[in-house]
This record gives C-alpha cells, structure tokens and sequence, in this order.
C-alpha cells in the first residue's frame, strides 16, 4: 500500500509540475499599460506591480494597453535609464502590434527568454512617459528553463504566448491564433500520466 501512495504522489507531482511550469502576467493587472497625457502619470506604479511577480523563462508579460504608449524591452540598462532606444542595439526590441493609428488599442505579447534583468519602458512622447514611470525592471529566473518553441538561438523578438486551453496560463485574447508546441500538449500529456498511474497501481496490487 506505501509503494502504491508513493507512485501516486510521484504522478501527482508530474502532473502539477506539467501544469502549472509557466505563467501569463498582465502588466499593471487592471490598470493596464497606459500613461495619462493631461496629468502626466503613470496608470499605475508599475515597479509596485513587479515587485509582487515571480518571472520564469517562458513566461510571458501581456501588455493590455493602446497605441498612444510603446513597448519596448531591453537587456540594457542604459538604455532603459536613459528611457530612449538605439537602432544599433540588438538587445532593445520595440513592440508596436502593428498599429500605426493614434490611440489604437492593442495587446502586446512579450516572452521573456533570458535570465537576468530585463528591463521595459515606453519611450514616447520623446521619453517622457519612460521618465514619469511608465517602466519598471524584473529580474528573470531559470524556472523550468525554455519552452521548445522559444528554445531557438538567437531568442525571438516576438512569439504569440500560449492559448486558452494551456492549463498553466490563464485565458488572453490575442490578435492572431496562438502557436502549439508544448503549450498545445498540456492535456495529452496529463491523460498520458494518468494512464500510466493507473496501470502502475494495477501492478502493485498483484
């Protein structure tokens, strides 16, 4: 009966860690990622916000905002302080959704693929709204390590995250169908644990 209980906490433990391996984070949670232009603050503190957050790779920040604000990551810390971009750094990505009207809202989808600092800002209005605290830093840990659909070198400037049926995430709506990968085998591989629990209990029962 005690081998019985330990397989089945073995199973158990596989298939949380299956499940729950990588996160989606709504910048700013309700407020969103915006900055108001009359009063010239921030929504939200959003040092605040990401100092309650726990980053992994392969997880993703999902930035609910408009496109009156940019979003721009970097690995560069002189950049993000001095809250503008360089054409010539490779390690500064500029997220626009695509959008090219003013005030367009948009969803941006940001992997976070290297562990260490990562910073986020946005630079418009020549920097200001980076100067006022539109931007916050997060120091990103190893977790589980990369997912295989970020695992491609150099990491990607931008990959749509994971969709609602991922049990690990919750639910986002994104512009575009979200990619498969391990994300899309969550629930296969949970039915494959389960089967294989339950043959390993009939074992030991003989």
């Amino acid at each position: 009966m005690a081998a019985q209980l330990t397989v089945f906490a073995l199973v158990v433990t596989a298939v949380s860690a299956a499940t729950t391996g990588y996160h989606n984070h709504t910048v700013g949670g309700a407020a969103g990622w915006f900055f108001n232009s009359t009063t010239y603050t921030p929504a939200t503190n959003y040092s605040s916000w990401a100092s309650t957050q726990t980053f992994d790779l392969g997880d993703y920040l999902i930035f609910n905002t408009n496109s009156n604000q940019t979003v721009v990551q970097t690995y560069n810390k002189t950049t993000y302080l001095n809250c503008t971009t360089d054409d010539s750094d490779n390690g500064t990505f500029v997220y626009d959704g695509g959008n090219s009207r003013f005030g367009e809202a948009l969803t941006v989808a940001v992997p976070l693929t290297i562990v260490g600092p990562n910073y986020f800002f946005s630079d418009a209005s020549d920097g200001i709204q980076c100067q006022r605290g539109l931007a916050f830093e997060i120091d990103v840990q190893r977790g589980l390590g990369l997912p295989p659909n970020l695992n491609q070198p150099p990491p990607p400037p931008y990959q749509e995250p994971p969709g609602p049926d991922a049990a690990q995430s919750p639910p986002i709506t994104v512009a575009q169908s979200p990619s498969g990968g391990v994300f899309a085998s969550g629930a296969d591989m949970r039915v494959a644990i389960y089967g294989m629990a339950a043959a390993l209990l009939l074992l030991l029962q003989f």
